[in-house]
């Protein structure tokens, strides 16, 4: 039973250290790791202002509703590229705000959001002068009518794949559109299918065989097939965009504000520490060791996620960090009550994190549904920051569990077979 604590003991170590090398910035011209992603109102980002020309969207739609549909549009492809927590806001009648935080590649995010991104397949036509044109292939749907094959039957799971070291735009019709791609590949083996993107070709491949709901795009690179993919499955916007506005924008906090809210979290955090080590002691060494670890592993999840760190997102770190360290007392509460009934040290200890588990899990459920009700309203209401609090909030409260039940427990089974166990004074008792 000895070794099997000192293997967990060792695997809680190992977890600490890869989560410590994981956060760590290292210097990027020997690695390209970063640090954490800092929101606007830290780090700062990218303000862009888009013009819609509402001219050409769909008559049946009114302007309000399509102005809708373009914001959901352009949130769906900054989320697919990695970007969290932007500020999208609509302007007047015609007008798009979106801030990025901390995007390092601005051009290229310019180019995702503003494509209107409406994918068509033509063939080749020729004209009464013997002129060959490009027309969009045509085709005739399961109801009998007549319909042009767009990207508005793709599925949403296009996705690169590599055909000889070639990066190529692999995608899916839905029913509909494998019935007109059957038909119009039937009529054209053997002649070039265009694919054009917003009116520009993109690729011409010859047709081969006949193809019912699958098929590849050619001739972009890796980086070009990404924003494509991004934008296919994000929809096409309801009307065309045009970038009128482009600035770098400072945090809103400045750097003095974010030192001093950094110096003010980590005082804290030391305070608590101190406090938790001088009350209680043994326990509270281990405990204050279990809560490092806990904020090691929180940082890393925030990384991997990402998570977009803003100070509502610190302030939910914050909050979490005090439930770990309430999980902590009440087990502790529960073991000096089995001490002062007569039971021995390691009676004790099991006892009270078994006693005081019903406790911490209902506290922490609670909070758990609490996240998941902010984060919907978040998402309903675009609301970036109250979705950004509540993420954050879910994973230190998840994390904190496995703290305080894991890893404070495993360092107490450790040291209650040294030495210091014979010593009830280090006990608190």
């Amino acid at each position: 039973m000895r070794n099997r604590y000192f293997i967990l003991f060792l695997l809680i170590l190992f977890l600490f250290g890869f989560c410590a090398w994981l956060i760590w910035p290292l210097d990027s011209t020997r690695l390209t790791r970063q640090g954490l992603r800092l929101g606007l109102d830290l780090k700062g980002g990218t303000h862009l202002v888009y013009e819609a020309d509402l001219t050409k969207k769909d008559p049946s739609i009114s302007d309000e509703d399509a102005m809708k549909s373009i914001r959901q549009t352009i949130e769906r492809r900054i989320n697919a590229y990695g970007v969290t927590e932007p500020n999208i806001q609509i302007q007047g009648t015609d007008r798009i705000i979106v801030q990025l935080p901390g995007v390092e590649d601005v051009n290229e995010a310019v180019r995702l959001i503003g494509k209107t991104a409406q994918l068509d397949f033509r063939e080749q036509v020729a004209g009464p002068d013997e002129q060959v044109t490009w027309e969009i292939a045509k085709a005739r749907g399961s109801d009998g009518q007549e319909k042009d094959l767009t990207g508005q039957y793709f599925k949403a799971n296009a996705h690169i794949q590599m055909d000889n070291i070639q990066p190529v735009l692999a995608f899916e019709f839905d029913k509909e559109g494998a019935v007109l791609f059957k038909q119009i590949t039937t009529r054209l083996v053997g002649k070039p299918l265009g694919i054009f993107l917003d009116g520009e070709l993109i690729s011409s491949p010859t047709v081969r065989a006949v193809i019912e709901d699958k098929g590849v795009i050619e001739g972009m690179s890796v980086q070009r097939a990404e924003i494509l993919s991004i934008q296919l499955n994000s929809g096409a916007l309801q009307a065309p965009l045009r970038i009128i506005q482009q600035r770098d924008v400072a945090p809103t906090l400045g750097t003095e504000s974010l030192k001093k809210s950094l110096n003010a979290g980590i005082i804290g955090f030391i305070l608590v520490l101190l406090f938790m080590i001088l009350y209680y002691r043994v326990p509270g060494i281990a405990a204050a060791g279990a809560l490092i670890i806990y904020g090691t592993m929180v940082l890393a999840i925030f990384k991997m996620v990402p998570v977009t760190l803003t100070l509502a997102g610190i302030a939910a770190f914050i909050i979490s960090v005090g439930m770990a360290v309430d999980a902590n007392v009440l087990i502790f509460e529960r073991m000096k009550e089995e001490l002062r009934s007569g039971k021995t040290l390691g009676a004790s200890v099991e006892a009270g994190f078994n006693r005081a588990w019903s406790a911490i899990w209902t506290s922490n459920v609670s909070t758990v549904i609490t996240c998941i009700i902010l984060g919907w309203f978040g998402y309903r209401f675009v609301a970036g920051t109250v979705t950004g609090f509540a993420l954050t909030l879910f994973i230190g409260v998840a994390v904190s569990m496995f703290s305080a039940v894991f890893i404070t427990r495993n360092f107490l089974r450790i040291i209650i077979r040294t030495p210091l166990a014979k010593k009830m004074v280090f006990f608190n008792q």
